[in-house]
Order: C-alpha cells, then sequence, then structure tokens
C-alpha cells in the first residue's frame, strides 16, 4: 500500500493528483470527476496501454507505478445522446405536484463504498436553510483540519445545487485526515462501514468551531445558536433528606432518547432521559450514595437532534447490536412540559399566536366555503412571525417543532447495514438513498419507527414550527 503524484492527462489539460494504492480504483476516478467533469462511469483510464479497472488495481500497473507518471484519460463530461427509456413528459404537460417535483428533487450522493454514513448526515444536515445560507457565506481565516472539512462540505453543497449527482471525495477525504477512525478498512481493503450519528457528531463539532454569524454586533456560533440548548439540573440526595440539593447548568448539541421496554413514544423516552439515578460521593455521609438528578429544559434551540440509542456493545459478539423496538415519532413535537418554569412563561405568547392563528383558520375557511368567488390567498406570498426569541438569535420561542428530516439504519449492527437520509423540502418528503433520490409520503415517513428489519429511525431533526401571519 503506497501513495504517489501522478499525472492525469485528458485533452489537452494536464492534471495533478495524489493515488493512494490502498484505495479503489473508483475512488481515484472520483478525484479525476471532481477535476474534470467526467462522471466516472464514462471515463477510460489508461496506463501504459493498459485499461484501468473499476474495483482492484491489477498487478502490472501497480509495479510500474511512481511518482510523476502520467494516465491517459479518454471520456466527455456530458452524456452522448440516447434514446429515452422513459416516454418524455414536458413541463406543460406536468400537474403542479409533478412540475414541483421534477425541478425541486434533491440531489444524490455517490456511494464512494461503504460511504452511506456520511451521504445520509449530509442529506438531514443540509436540509436547514440557516445552515446552507451560513455554510455558502463561510470565508475560512485558519487553515487547519476544521477548515479544510468545512470548505469541502462548502464544495457539496454548491454542486448539490448545480448537479443531480455528487460525488463527495474530497469531503471524505478530509474527514479521513482529521477521523482516522473512519478511514478504517475490511480485510478485503474496502472501507469499513461506519456510524452515522458518530459522523453526525464530529461534523457538528467541526462546524461549530468554524461557522459564525453576527447577532447585535458581535460574531457568535452557529452551532451554538441553531442547534444548541440548556439543561438546568438539580441533585437531590435519597439517603440524606437534609444534605443541600445542588444546581448546575449543562449545553447539549444533541438529546436522546433511551430505548427501555416502557419506552413506546418519543416524548416518553425523551422526559424519562430527564430524571435519573446516579451513584457518587455524598459530602454528608462521606460515602457513596444514591442521587437522583432532575433536569429541565432552559433554552430550546430553533433545531432539535435527537440520537435513539438504538445500539450496545454485545461482549459476545464484540459488536454495537441494535436495538429494533418500535419507538413511534409524530411530524410535530411540542417540549413545553420538559422545560423549566422561567422558559415556559417565556414560551407563553407565541405558544398563544398558535392558538390564535388555529382559530383565525377555521373563521377564514368557513368564510370561503360562502364566498364562490375563486379565492386568490395561495397566490399571495406568506408572511410567518419570527420563531427566535429577539434577543436569542437561533432559539425556539413556543417549544413547538416540526420535523425535518430523519436518518435511518437498516440492520443489525452499526458497523453494518445501511444508512439513508429522509428529508423534507417545500413540504414535500423524499427519500436519500446515496445515488437515488425518490419522492415518499409522510405515511411512508411515519413507518420508520422500528419494530423490523426496515429502515429505523436513529436520528430525528426537527425544525420550528412556523406560524403564519393571516
Amino acid at each position: 500500500m503506497a501513495t504517489f503524484n501522478v499525472k492525469v492527462k485528458w485533452n489537452k489539460e494536464n492534471y495533478e493528483l495524489e493515488l493512494c494504492t490502498s484505495e479503489t480504483p473508483n475512488v481515484f476516478k472520483a478525484q479525476i470527476f471532481g477535476l474534470t467533469g467526467v462522471s466516472p462511469d464514462r471515463q477510460k483510464l489508461m496506463f501504459k496501454g493498459a485499461v484501468i479497472k473499476d474495483d482492484e488495481w491489477n498487478a502490472a500497473t501497480l509495479k510500474m507505478l511512481k511518482n510523476g507518471v502520467t494516465f491517459l484519460m479518454m471520456g466527455t463530461s456530458d452524456d452522448l445522446p440516447s434514446e429515452p427509456k422513459e416516454k418524455v413528459v414536458f413541463l406543460e404537460d406536468m400537474s403542479e405536484n409533478e412540475l414541483a417535483t421534477a425541478l425541486e428533487m434533491p440531489a444524490g450522493l455517490f456511494n464512494l463504498g461503504n460511504t452511506c454514513y456520511l451521504n445520509a448526515t449530509i442529506q438531514c444536515l443540509l436540509s436547514v436553510p440557516e445552515l446552507r445560507n451560513c455554510l455558502k457565506n463561510y470565508r475560512g481565516s485558519s487553515f487547519d483540519g476544521a477548515h479544510d472539512i468545512v470548505t469541502a462540505l462548502q464544495v457539496v453543497h454548491e454542486k448539490m445545487d448545480q448537479s443531480n449527482l455528487v460525488i463527495p471525495a474530497l469531503l471524505l477525504e478530509m474527514l479521513h485526515l482529521m477521523f482516522p477512525q473512519f478511514a478504517e478498512k475490511t480485510d478485503n481493503g474496502l472501507f469499513a462501514q461506519q456510524d452515522a450519528n458518530e459522523c453526525w457528531t464530529e461534523l457538528v463539532k467541526v462546524l461549530q468551531q468554524k461557522l459564525k454569524i453576527e447577532h447585535r454586533g458581535s460574531m457568535v456560533d452557529f452551532i451554538t445558536k441553531y442547534f444548541g440548548g440548556q439543561f438546568v439540573s438539580t441533585m437531590a440526595c435519597k439517603e440524606n433528606d437534609q444534605e443541600e440539593k445542588t444546581t448546575s447548568t449543562e449545553s447539549f448539541l444533541q438529546l436522546s432518547c433511551f430505548i427501555s421496554q416502557d419506552v413506546k413514544y418519543l416524548h416518553s423516552g425523551l422526559k424519562s432521559r430527564l430524571e435519573e439515578e446516579i451513584v457518587k460521593l455524598s459530602p454528608s455521609l462521606n460515602r457513596d450514595a444514591t442521587y437522583t438528578k432532575t433536569s429541565k429544559i432552559s433554552r430550546l434551540p430553533a433545531y432539535l437532534s435527537i440520537n435513539f440509542i438504538r445500539f450496545f456493545y454485545k461482549e459476545k459478539n464484540s459488536i454495537n447490536a441494535k436495538i429494533l423496538k418500535d419507538v413511534k415519532f409524530s411530524l410535530s413535537l411540542d417540549l413545553y412540559d420538559l422545560c423549566t418554569p422561567e422558559l415556559q412563561a417565556k414560551l407563553v405568547p407565541m405558544r398563544e399566536k398558535f392558538k390564535e392563528y388555529e382559530d383565525k383558520k377555521i373563521v377564514l375557511a368557513a368564510e370561503q366555503k360562502g364566498n364562490k368567488n375563486e379565492d386568490d390567498s395561495s397566490k399571495k406570498e406568506k408572511e410567518y412571525f419570527e420563531f427566535s426569541f429577539e434577543d436569542d438569535v437561533g432559539s425556539n420561542n413556543s417549544g413547538m417543532y416540526q420535523l425535518n428530516a430523519v436518518l435511518t439504519h437498516k440492520g443489525r449492527s452499526s458497523a453494518s447495514g445501511h444508512y439513508v437520509g429522509w428529508i423534507r423540502k417545500n413540504d414535500s418528503w423524499f427519500k436519500c438513498d446515496d445515488e437515488k433520490v425518490s419522492p415518499v409520503s409522510t405515511e411512508e415517513v411515519l413507518k420508520l419507527s422500528g419494530g423490523g428489519d426496515w429502515h429505523c429511525a436513529y436520528v430525528l431533526l426537527y425544525g420550528p414550527q412556523l406560524i403564519e401571519k393571516l
């Protein structure tokens, strides 16, 4: 296994890039695609008269490789015209739903060999419009591994806006350099499957280091503001009522839903997590004692990430085995009852607006039913109330959320199986299965709650529920 600095000649251009023999030729071709725009399936790559295969390097090629050698590539960046396999449907013949689907379909992401965990994570994170906008405006000043990852993700985002298929080869390379655990190989030399939530966590931390926004004249962390919340926790000794209770504040970027036999719904799983028993040293008893830790949310972020704790380490097989239990989640989520009394009081004004909105909708619906004139309200551009507190950008001022994305896993362990991203875009849902993207119904999304070998929700991403100004 070695790495060489080589050249690729295509038409009249010469490109310099790095070739690693521990990776398949497909990864090398993906790098070439990033430079030339010629997709791997249209590349004919030759070296010393021999055509390079997609899946493995032949022994003769490996013997002749050295720094500075030149590969010859033939191929075009445009598809050759061919007879359409399906009947062509023109835009003017499409229904409104078909037109919206045709024009708003998210781009797919090429699987570079067990990289579905990365593709699903990217699709879900980029479902956040504020994150996409912040990423678009990123201009790094300090150049390090975190900068390289954010820049590579920025490139992926730009290409997803321009093409229906993107190969995130550079992002994968930068991820491997900063987090070597994701570069682990199997016995046959292919990339090993990785845990998608671990990838999610590391990417969010990198973005937290680099993405900044201006708020009230100062620069603040985007991720901390839009994805970060806070707990207020109280610790009480169960074995000594006289011991003074202690209070602490903790920050979080993700909530956990532990799955037990009693947990059937997401909300109850979150609620049970907020009260737990721990053992620690008691200063009054001068020994270890049992404490009850009770937590309440004191700040809600605009975007709430929730991880279902579906995997546990099984020593017998040395794997992270999966809990397949069905835990229901909904398209909307209300966390008011999990908040501190102080935050609940702050949430009331916007929650009242929700009630007013629902009442007005009923009145308007009755008026429109009695009015035979054509309703043109759908033609007006909708306006919404701000979802954040005025003095706290990126917060949630109602406690009410709507489902933005679901990251699912199919299989029996975190180191195997397959990950898929399911995202909501313009009130339509799409299944992003690597290169293949397809529209799905909300009913299909709600079936991802678990209970069998089909895709189970592993990470949920909720965004702020918006209130229209009527």
